[in-house]
């Protein structure tokens, strides 16, 4: 009897075997047939043939390179949300700036964000933690008929409760709120924070990048926007999450360094639209707002507001920074905390060197996130040899995403130079065609290179062979990462 129960769960196990093998082959000619990058393609095929049990879990949370469901007004045939997106672009030929001579690439990143770059816009530069919370504090009180709020990270320290009491005393006074979060970037959140929202009568909802029975494994899909709307008249976009490292940093990192804008004008709508698509796919309602746009008060800026994400058509977001790179001729300086870049952003870096440009690039010293740092290492050394200048920011942890081309473009945002970004992240960016904007941008990277120590060209070979051969690894985990 023994024996008999021994051969049938050897022929079980077999048999369980066999299935896992041709499953993971099976999985391995989805992710050829389907994965975004030949490197995640060839790295998830050989995992996926070679050990099937540990790689098609993996697979099936981080193998999915596109998002389903998600409905984007500006290109969409569903009737609710085309007929938002149709008042607005009735304001299109009131609003929709000019070509300027020599900025020939315009056409290409209108196309990308599916509306137009505008006029009459105003955005001011918070260069910190302090200026950000105290004009976006502001903002907040200011509120008369609703506040659009959305950030991947929200903290329950003391400036999250800040945010929290601020947007409840706002809801109480009977000015609405909305607010979307990410549940994987807010993981930490305590349900009592949500619940006292809930309680004062702010409309708050996940982001559920899992929602639907066919988008369970979505997990590895994250809403990195950061996105706060007052009155459809101001608008807060940038790159700081809501919590007390802005201000205090930690103690791991030491002070953070980031940065953020506060606009005004018609760009304001169009922050507006990409919050709104955001809103429908969580909550799956339209909320009553304020579709005119309006003039700045001051200033007269092109501004193109850029939301990107996995359920874009295209690669938006590295479709933007190859666009950018490419139409460098005396500038490009770039800020990113994570710099994990695939091979057509490397080449467009050398190029842009190459052409004589002036190519900096400023990363952080101190990592958050250890595979992203050391995987950074691998593409130094092929930039370097262009002629790209790196930095490495010395005080703190660099967290903006920021970036100058040449004397007239400039963008700030939520997009890091990694595949997260480009491929899995919802991003939003907002680029200004504007001389005097440049200068203060350009003032603000100058203080922030002054902060820095240029990476030596030899930095990577000068390490330990297991820094070097971890460098290796990380590199070939950049397609999940």
């Amino acid at each position: 009897m023994t024996a008999f129960l021994a051969e049938h769960l050897i022929a079980a196990i077999s048999l369980l075997v066999g299935v896992l093998y041709i499953a993971g082959f099976v999985m391995a000619l989805d992710a050829v047939m389907k994965n975004r990058t030949a490197q995640g393609a060839i790295a998830w095929a050989v995992s996926l043939v070679t050990f099937p049990v540990l790689a098609l879990p993996l697979y099936v949370i981080f193998g999915r390179s596109k998002f389903h469901g998600y409905v984007a007004a500006r290109r969409s045939d569903n009737r609710d949300l085309k007929s938002v997106a149709d008042g607005l672009a009735a304001f299109g030929p009131t609003f929709q700036a000019a070509m300027v001579s020599g900025r020939d690439s315009w056409r290409a990143l209108e196309m990308l964000a599916l509306m137009p770059f505008t006029h009459s816009n105003h955005a001011t530069v918070l260069i910190d933690g302090r200026q950000t919370f105290d004009a976006l504090f502001a903002g907040i009180d200011a509120a008369e008929d609703y506040i659009l709020v959305h950030y991947y990270v929200l903290r329950d320290d003391p400036v999250g409760r800040d945010f929290q009491a601020r947007l409840m005393a706002k809801a109480r006074k009977g000015v609405r709120v909305y607010l979307v979060y990410d549940e994987i970037g807010s993981f930490y959140l305590p349900r009592a924070y949500l619940d006292a929202l809930r309680g004062a009568g702010v409309e708050v909802r996940p982001f559920h990048s899992t929602k639907g029975r066919a988008n369970r494994f979505q997990l590895n899909f994250r809403n990195h926007r950061k996105i706060v709307v007052v009155d459809g008249a101001t608008a807060f976009v940038g790159g700081l999450n809501v919590g007390e490292e802005y201000l205090k940093g930690t103690a791991k990192l030491g002070p953070w360094r980031d940065t953020h804008l506060q606009l005004t004008g018609p760009c304001v709508q169009c922050v507006q639209l990409a919050f709104l698509e955001d809103w429908y796919w969580a909550a799956h309602t339209i909320p009553d707002l304020n579709w005119e746009p309006r003039p700045a008060a001051e200033g007269d800026q092109n501004i193109l507001i850029l939301p990107t994400g996995p359920a874009d058509e295209l690669e938006s977001c590295g479709l933007f920074f190859l666009e950018a790179f490419n139409g460098a001729r005396k500038r490009l300086w770039i800020a990113s905390p994570y710099f994990v870049p695939d091979r057509q952003i490397v080449s467009a870096l050398q190029l842009a060197a190459l052409r004589g440009a002036d190519v900096r690039l400023m990363l952080p010293e101190k990592a958050d996130h250890l595979l992203i740092y050391l995987s950074s290492f691998s593409y130094l050394d092929e930039a370097e040899k262009a002629g790209v200048k790196v930095y490495r920011y010395q005080p703190g942890f660099l967290h903006h995403k920021v970036l100058l081309v040449d004397d007239d473009l400039a963008a700030v945002g939520t997009a890091n130079l990694d595949n997260r970004s480009f491929r899995l992240n919802f991003e939003i960016t907002v680029v200004v065609n504007d001389r005097e904007f440049s200068s203060r941008i350009d003032a603000m990277l100058r203080d922030d290179l002054a902060r820095c120590r240029q990476v030596h060209p030899n930095d990577l070979a000068e390490r330990r062979l297991w820094f070097r051969a971890a460098v290796q690894v990380a590199r070939l985990l950049a397609p999940i990462q």
